[in-house]
């Protein structure tokens, strides 16, 4: 249990102000090939303050991925594969099966233990023991949950991961940290200002974010281990959309100091800005390939709003999108192999996602304003901002379209989301 992830979770409670209005996750569309999958009750977890079978079968049904099966009253409940009654599954046609125990230790932690069987073939395939506290039974349920994603998909699971975003009630903007789930919402920054274009640090420590709190924007690093943050960019004029590169070390930024929006990069820690697009254009919104050798942007160089993709010590740049005359807010998946963008098309903000291989275009949403695309670690959901009613929210599609989900939080606008990176083990 000694990971990066829960020495973070601990920091961030005391480097964060009190906790917040949770987002709340409304699943509005499903996967398709679904793996059929019961989670029984954990023997034993009432000990616990929150049921940790009950987190993980979230998760996995959020996912889209699985189709959950009703458990029913099991008694007593099995924790060992010899306890299982695999025909009774295979009549409900599952492929897998979740079982586990809770026992509370001598010291006044708890172990958690969970086992994953393929029912088919009644063979135990995963299985792992932890020692947690009460504080950590939504970190343990999460990281399980990941387990028992990645052994059936093949893909890692991001249930473990953060999200961040910008809430706005009345006149008071706070950016806003939580679970991937929505749970456990902290503020790190409250303001009467705007606060704009977070973005996370490779290692998940940082946050870059822009804020008008000095009646212009400033770009701003945050240390979510210390609470202490730092104007990295407060050059005349504007200062706008930072990220990350790969290792950490610099950021990619708008600046207006010189004439005209063009994009710099800078070390982490604000020192030796160096421009690399030329004067004549609009340039803004970078973003780093998962490689770190060059950097996707928005440009009306050719006359309007359009994608480009350039080294990240500059040059020659080339144009990714062409189909319509307004595409804009470029992210690369992990793997490097699709664009998320935002195109607007009749007079509607949608996101797309565009295969860079084949050049085929998907649109992913219908909605009428959406906007800042944010994609999750292991490259197969999108976060993003749009609108429900009059109200700003956040939503989530599957990088294929087909699982969605709502976010919200009550009597408040959402917006500005960023899914943070996995936290290395």
């Amino acid at each position: 249990m000694r990971t990066v992830f829960r020495t973070l979770l601990l920091l961030l409670a005391f480097a964060c102000s009190g906790a917040q209005a949770q987002l709340s996750i409304e699943i509005t569309g499903g996967g398709a090939n679904q793996i059929p999958i019961g989670v029984l009750r954990f023997a034993g977890e009432q000990v616990l303050p929150q049921s940790i079978s009950d987190i993980v079968e979230a998760d996995l049904q959020r996912s889209g991925r699985f189709r959950m099966l009703f458990a029913g009253n099991v008694d007593p409940l099995p924790t060992e594969m010899a306890q299982v009654n695999f025909d009774d599954w295979k009549s409900r046609s599952a492929d897998a099966l979740v079982i586990g125990s809770v026992v509370r230790l001598a010291d006044g932690r708890f172990e958690a233990r969970f086992r994953l069987f393929d029912v088919p073939k009644q063979a135990q395939i995963g299985g792992v023991a932890f020692t947690l506290t009460a504080q950590q039974v939504r970190t343990t349920a999460h990281r399980i949950a990941d387990m028992i994603y990645e052994k059936l998909t093949g893909d890692r699971g991001v249930f473990s991961t953060r999200i961040a975003y910008v809430v706005k009630q009345g006149q008071r903007f706070e950016l806003q940290i939580a679970d991937a789930d929505g749970a456990g919402a902290q503020t790190a920054l409250a303001s009467h200002e705007p606060i704009i274009s977070p973005a996370w640090s490779p290692d998940g420590t940082r946050l870059a974010y822009v804020s008008f709190e000095n009646k212009k924007p400033v770009v701003y690093v945050h240390s979510l281990v210390s609470g202490r943050r730092q104007a990295v960019a407060n050059f005349k004029g504007s200062n706008s959309a930072p990220a990350w590169s790969v290792d950490g070390r610099q950021l990619a930024v708008v600046l207006s100091k010189d004439g005209g929006s063009q994009i710099y990069l800078i070390g982490a820690d604000g020192s030796s800005p160096r421009r690399i697009t030329e004067p004549g254009a609009i340039n803004t919104e970078p973003f780093f390939a998962p490689d770190g050798q060059s950097i996707y942007f928005t440009s009306d160089r050719g006359g309007s709003p359009q994608i480009y993709r350039m080294g990240v010590g500059g040059g020659e740049a080339t144009r990714i999108t062409f189909n319509g005359n307004y595409n804009v807010s470029p992210r690369i998946s992990p793997d490097g192999k699709t664009l998320v963008y935002i195109a607007r098309e009749g007079g509607r903000f949608q996101l797309k996602s565009l295969d860079l291989a084949s050049g085929q275009a998907q649109s992913l949403t219908d909605g009428q304003h959406d906007e800042s695309p944010s994609i999750a670690p292991n490259g197969k959901m999108v976060l993003y901002a749009t609108q429900s009613g009059n109200r700003g929210s956040l939503a989530a599609v599957s990088i294929d379209g087909r699982v969605k989900q709502r976010l919200s939080v009550q009597a408040a606008d959402v917006r500005e989301p960023a899914w943070g990176p996995f936290f290395n083990n």
